[in-house]
């Protein structure tokens, strides 16, 4: 009774796709309260945003098993979709999205190593969207996304990873030691260069004002000022002198 009822409704974000004994018509149904003939059947599709989870395996380029968790968001193109139920049906997803997904995830994570897996997950994601949005867009199905949520590996080569990432963490704590160390010397040792050039300025600085010190000395004695000098400290001997086996006494000698 129902697929003979002269009239339908489409559900909002879907949309109605009208089927005469099994031939699609080539117009579509909106949303809302519709009348047809009742020799007409109509088929509704879901034209909102769509999810879909799965895991999967694959391999990478150094041959190393991952195991991925990843979402697919996909929308039915309104207007190419009376041409996808034609083609396909109402299993879309299991005909050619998801099997699409499976390839191309492959064929993707087979150019990455494994590390490379890890650090380029935005990037495969937007790869594997790209490319599966190629393949089924011909359908009339739009890819909005593919998120990956998970990439794991095997026990063995997660220990590895880890191994490998503490020895980097050691070697970069190690060289970082290393160049303190470094700049404490070369500021020791500079500290020292400083320390001794002014030592030496200093030592310039006394000798330069003694030789001035002395050449003003020099400069301000005279003959007179030396006889004084002398005569200041003469006690009023005079020197005796010795020769041979007779002591000359000097108040006695004539010039």
């Amino acid at each position: 009774l129902t697929a003979f009822s002269p009239f339908v409704t489409i559900p909002a974000g879907h949309t109605g796709i009208v089927t005469t004994f099994g031939r699609v018509e080539d117009y579509t149904l909106s949303e809302g309260f519709h009348l047809k003939s009742p020799l007409k059947q109509v088929v509704v599709m879901d034209t909102r945003t769509q999810r879909a989870s799965l895991t999967m395996q694959a391999f990478s380029s150094d041959i190393q098993q991952v195991d991925v968790r990843m979402t697919i968001a996909y929308t039915i193109n309104k207007s190419a979709a009376a041409q996808l139920y034609e083609k396909v049906g109402t299993r879309y997803y299991d005909n050619i999205i998801y099997p699409q997904l499976l390839e191309n995830t492959k064929t993707v994570f087979a150019n990455y190593t494994a590390e490379g897996l890890i650090e380029q997950r935005d990037q495969l994601a937007q790869k594997i969207t790209d490319m599966i949005g190629g393949d089924v867009g011909d359908f009339g199905v739009d890819v909005v996304n593919v998120a990956i949520e998970n990439i794991d590996f095997s026990d063995r080569f997660t220990d590895a990873i880890e191994a490998k990432q503490v020895a980097e963490q050691n070697l970069i704590k190690t060289k970082t030691e290393q160049e303190q160390a470094i700049v404490i010397a070369n500021a020791e040792a500079e500290k020292k260069i400083i320390a001794a050039e002014a030592e030496a300025e200093s030592t310039m600085k006394r000798a330069t004002a003694q030789a001035e010190a002395n050449r003003m000395l020099n400069e301000s004695l005279n003959s007179n000022i030396i006889e004084y000098e002398k005569i200041q400290k003469w006690d009023g001997q005079l020197p005796m002198a010795t020769g041979g086996n007779a002591i000359l006494d000097m108040t006695n000698a004539t010039d």
